[in-house]
This record gives C-alpha cells, structure tokens and sequence, in this order.
C-alpha cells in the first residue's frame, strides 16, 4: 500500500532542517453548496535544506520527529519563480 502523498506550498523557510507547508482543500457547504477553501499547516522535515520559500513540495506522513513535525519532504515538485 502506497503512503498518502499531499503537495502544498512552503510560507517558511527559517528553522534548520524544518519547513511550514501550506495545503488548501476545496470543501462544499453543507446548507448553501458553495465551494469554500480551507487551508491547513504542517511543520514538516527538510533534512537536505532544499525547499524554499513559495516551492511546491510532495509531503509523506512519518513517525513523530518532533511534537509537532509529522511529515517529511520527500521531492520538490515545483521552483518558486525567482522576481
């Protein structure tokens, strides 16, 4: 059995070896039907050091590394466009 995998976006980058990952959802309303959007954080590892700021990273789930991190960055799935 394949592990879930989920992409989101880094918003920071500032700790050693730890990522914030941003990952919306599209979820309908229960009275009205509207398609709202949810966004949820996850701390996750970064042990190369290679996510940056505003990159789109593949998240798997892993055993507790720290009381918050779960997840662990496995690949980089888009650059973020340099301005």
């Amino acid at each position: 059995m394949a592990k879930t995998e989920i992409i989101g976006k880094v918003v920071s980058d500032k700790m050693a070896k730890s990522v914030v990952v941003s990952v919306e959802r599209q979820v309908r309303d229960g009275l009205y039907g509207k398609q709202q959007r949810r966004t949820s954080r996850f701390m996750a590892h970064d042990e190369k050091g290679e996510a940056k700021v505003g990159d789109r990273v593949a998240l798997v789930p892993s055993r507790p590394i720290s009381r918050r991190k779960r997840w662990v960055v496995t690949r980089v799935v888009q650059k973020a466009s340099v301005v």
